[in-house]
């Protein structure tokens, strides 16, 4: 038998219904439709991606002003997130501030 969890019925601002268990208010057809096709930004998880952006991170060359262990910090971005993202530097010939 399935544990029974405490989600509840939501409706966003554009009329998607979904559940949800947690205070997190993000629709998740709306995320779907927000994530990038192209660019680094499209690797990422949606936590780690909005992690990014609402630091004003939207290009690999913004993400190169940046230590390593700052965007590590990040709420939403966790170790599985920094290989992408050093990958995506390095294809830029660029790399996390010392």
């Amino acid at each position: 038998m399935l544990a029974e969890t405490n989600k509840t019925l939501r409706t966003c601002e554009q009329g998607h219904q979904y559940y949800k268990s947690s205070d997190c208010p993000t629709c998740p057809e709306c995320e779907k439709k927000r994530k990038p096709l192209t660019g680094f930004l499209s690797l990422l998880s949606a936590p780690a991606r909005r992690a990014l952006e609402h630091e004003g991170i939207t290009t690999v060359q913004e993400l190169a002003n940046y230590r390593e262990k700052d965007i590590l910090k990040l709420h939403g971005i966790g170790p599985s997130s920094m290989p992408s993202l050093r990958k995506s530097l390095e294809e830029k010939g660029l790399r996390f501030k010392d």
